[in-house]
Parts: structure tokens; C-alpha cells; sequence
């Protein structure tokens, strides 16, 4: 039998980062998802009982955010070993923490068993699964960007960003199923631990292709050469602002845009437009399907036509669209048109942005500026945009505040693109000067 030539080498190697970075985002998300749906149904009257059911909803809630403001110190802590001792190492413990912060959710006491001790554990376990969603995404992106050849790097790049919407599908998919299957009873008893305890499946899976892979070829180009940072956090901040400000610019009118027709669209439909639940859950599963192949494609198109290119198209049409979708949205035809064609705009940012943010910075410091860019966009787009939204729709009674909220985030979002590089060249994107 022959032996591999380099290049087939070179693509299992690659076909093998793919996977592992596809299998942790896919984990962070449908944790995010299952959290969300499990804190708006059975954690305010688990965890947080009281006289007043909204305010346990809202106290639910409230450890939701949690793991939005962990998520810098995650970005921090893991992005700086990322770029020390290596980007496979620092996954193989990301994606422990959150596998095991989120099984762990599964087997909590509820109020009622353990007192405040069991929202307490609750807080901790959010809190642990935000530092290692802070960690996550930096290494996921260079996992299969720092494999992929010239040209490739947006389409491969792309498969940390496919997560979101596989996740939520796999979220939502076993939430139908453990409906469908258990009285409103179990479900609240136990039924809705099988959704936390289910993610063991996927952490042992991501395991499995991450304890498998090699080293990526940058880091192993940086070991050899002894060119591994020993401060770089510090060493971002000082030498590499503008790229930081760029990538945290540009990320912030996508995660909005999420947070728009994925997230908040569901109270917009249930409460404006008087739509059961599941047609609005049924119309952000459509345009989820969608962005499965979208995302990548836009990853593609990114590599045939420049990253900030398709990426100012999605924030152009994401902008426009989110004042049409306020000006048409009224049945569930019209809904699952605006969700689908919104989550098409997201998508068109959402594929280059992971090799856009990780081309900016230089290979010695890119896990650390890649995580800082993510978690610090993420709060200011992803945590704030929802409370944003239901503040201005309680207070002004319309959709178009929202909409004028969208159009500054995709405006910031091109101020960004325009501070950013243009990678024209390989050489340049593995080590911008």
C-alpha cells in the first residue's frame, strides 16, 4: 500500500479542523439556545421562585447575561495560552469546560431541594460556560483557517461561524422531540434536564476530533522559530489597536442583526403580531436551515470577491431590511419572509467575519486578538441588543426605533470594515505587518 502524499496528508488534516471547529461553536450554540428556551420556561419557577412569576423569568434571565460578561474573561485568559502553548491544547480545555459546566446544569437541586444554594450553582455554572465560550471561538476560527490554503480561507474559516444556526436547530429539534414526547409535567419535572445532559453527546464527539488532530502549521511555524509571545494580551493592546478596534467594529452590526430576526423576533411575533410561539420558533428554524449553507457560501464568495465586499453588502441590506421587515411583518408568511431574508444579510457578514477578524492580526498574537475582538463585540452587540429592543418597544410602541437601533449597528459595523485590512495576499494574511 502507498503511503499519503503531503497534500492528502494536508487535506485530512484539514477536513479534521473543519470538524473540530464545527463541533465546538455547534456545542456553544446549542447550549445558548437550550439556556435561552429553558430560562424563559421552567428556571424562573425552578430556581427563582417568588410571588411574581415575570420576575423569576427575569431573574432567569439575569444568569443568562452572566455568560455574556464571562466571555471576555475567557477571551482573555484562554486567548493568551492559545497563542503560548498552542491552539489544540487550549480547545481540548474550552470545550471540557463548557461540556461539563453545561451537563452539570442537567443535575442540579432546584430551589425547592437546595434553597439559594441551587440558583447560586446555577450562576457559577452559567459563569463557567461563558469563560470557555470566551475561549472558544478564537481557537475554533484558527483551527481550520490555519489548515486552509490560499484563496480557501473564508470558505474554511466559515465553519466555526455554522455553529449559531446548527445549534439552534439541534436545540430546538430536541426541545420538539422531549415536547412531543412528555406530559407539560415531566417535562417540567425532569424532561428539560435530558436537554442539558444530552450535550455530553457532543462534547465527547468533539473530543474525539480534537484529541486526534495536530497542531496547526502557523503555531508549529511559530514554535519552531521561538516567536511565541510571553504578554500578549499587553502586546495586543499596545501594538495592535487599530486591528482590535476594527474587528470589534465590524462584529457588532452582525450580532445585532442576530439578535434581531433570531432572538427578539420571538417576542416581537407573540406579543405585536399575535402568532403562537411555535410559528415564530418554526419561522427562525427556516431561516436557521438556510444559514447552515448560506454562511459557508458567503465564506466562498468572500474568497472569490474580498472579504469587505460581501461583508458591506450584509451590512447595506441588513440595514435596509430591518426597517422593511417593521413596514411588512403582520402574518406568518410575512414573518417568515422577513426572518429568512434577515438571517440572509446576517449570513452575508457572518461567513467572512471569522477569517475577516482573524487576517487582521498577526500570527503571534492572533488566538488573543481574535477572542478579545469576539467577547468584547459580543457584549456590546449580542448581550445588550435584546434588552435594547424590548426597552424601545415597551416605551415607544414601535418597530422602527428598533430598526434606526439596527441601522447604527450596521453603520459601525462599516466604520470597521473600512479601518480593516484587505488581505490580497497569503503571506500577508498568516502575518499582517
Amino acid at each position: 500500500m502507498s503511503s499519503p502524499t503531503p497534500d492528502t496528508t494536508e487535506r485530512r488534516g484539514l477536513y479534521k479542523a473543519f470538524a473540530a471547529s464545527l463541533s465546538g461553536t455547534s456545542l456553544e450554540w446549542y447550549d445558548f439556545a437550550v439556556y435561552s428556551s429553558a430560562a424563559a420556561l421552567v428556571f424562573g419557577d425552578l430556581f427563582f421562585p417568588g410571588s411574581d412569576p415575570l420576575t423569576g423569568t427575569l431573574q432567569a434571565f439575569g444568569t443568562y447575561a452572566v455568560g455574556y460578561i464571562a466571555r471576555p474573561l475567557g477571551g482573555i485568559f484562554f486567548g493568551r495560552l492559545g497563542d503560548v502553548i498552542g491552539r489544540k491544547r487550549v480547545l481540548v480545555a474550552t470545550l471540557l469546560l463548557i461540556g461539563i459546566a453545561t451537563f452539570f446544569i442537567g443535575l442540579l437541586p432546584t430551589h425547592a431541594q437546595a434553597g439559594a444554594l441551587a440558583p447560586t450553582l446555577l450562576v457559577v455554572l452559567r459563569f463557567a460556560q461563558g469563560v470557555g465560550v470566551g475561549g472558544e471561538w478564537g481557537g475554533a476560527v484558527l483551527l481550520s483557517s490555519e489548515f486552509s490554503q490560499a484563496g480557501q480561507r473564508g470558505f474554511w474559516a466559515s465553519a466555526a461561524q455554522v455553529g449559531p444556526p446548527l445549534g439552534t436547530l439541534m436545540a430546538n429539534g430536541v426541545l420538539a422531540l422531549l415536547a412531543g414526547l412528555l406530559t407539560e409535567a415531566q417535562f417540567l419535572s425532569w424532561g428539560w434536564r435530558l436537554a442539558f445532559l444530552l450535550s455530553a453527546v457532543l462534547v465527547a464527539f468533539g473530543l474525539l476530533i480534537r484529541s486526534k488532530l495536530e497542531e496547526t502549521p502557523v503555531f508549529k511555524e511559530l514554535e519552531a522559530r521561538g516567536d511565541r509571545p510571553t504578554a500578549p494580551v499587553t502586546e495586543v493592546l499596545r501594538t495592535q489597536r487599530r486591528p482590535l478596534i476594527a474587528a470589534i467594529l465590524a462584529r457588532v452590526g452582525p450580532d445585532v442583526l442576530y439578535a434581531m430576526f433570531a432572538v427578539f423576533v420571538l417576542t416581537y411575533a407573540t406579543k405585536e403580531l399575535d402568532l403562537s410561539r411555535g410559528q415564530a420558533v418554526t419561522a427562525v428554524l427556516i431561516g436557521s436551515a438556510c444559514q447552515v449553507a448560506l454562511i459557508p457560501f458567503s465564506g466562498y464568495l468572500s474568497d472569490r470577491y474580498g472579504r469587505r465586499l460581501i461583508y458591506a453588502i450584509g451590512a447595506l441590506g441588513g440595514a435596509v431590511w430591518s426597517v422593511v421587515f417593521f413596514a411588512i411583518a403582520s402574518s406568518l408568511g410575512t414573518l417568515v419572509l422577513g426572518v429568512v431574508v434577515g438571517l440572509v444579510f446576517h449570513s452575508l457578514m457572518y461567513g467572512p467575519q471569522a477569517a475577516f477578524v482573524s487576517e487582521q492580526f498577526t500570527a503571534r498574537l492572533r488566538y488573543t486578538g481574535s477572542s478579545l475582538a469576539y467577547t468584547f463585540a459580543g457584549v456590546i452587540g449580542g448581550a445588550l441588543a435584546p434588552l435594547a429592543f424590548t426597552y424601545f418597544l415597551a416605551k415607544t410602541g414601535t418597530g422602527y426605533v428598533i430598526a434606526a437601533y439596527i441601522v447604527v449597528a450596521c453603520a459601525v459595523t462599516m466604520v470597521g470594515l473600512r479601518l480593516g485590512r484587505a488581505v490580497v495576499d497569503d503571506d500577508l494574511a498568516l502575518n499582517p505587518a
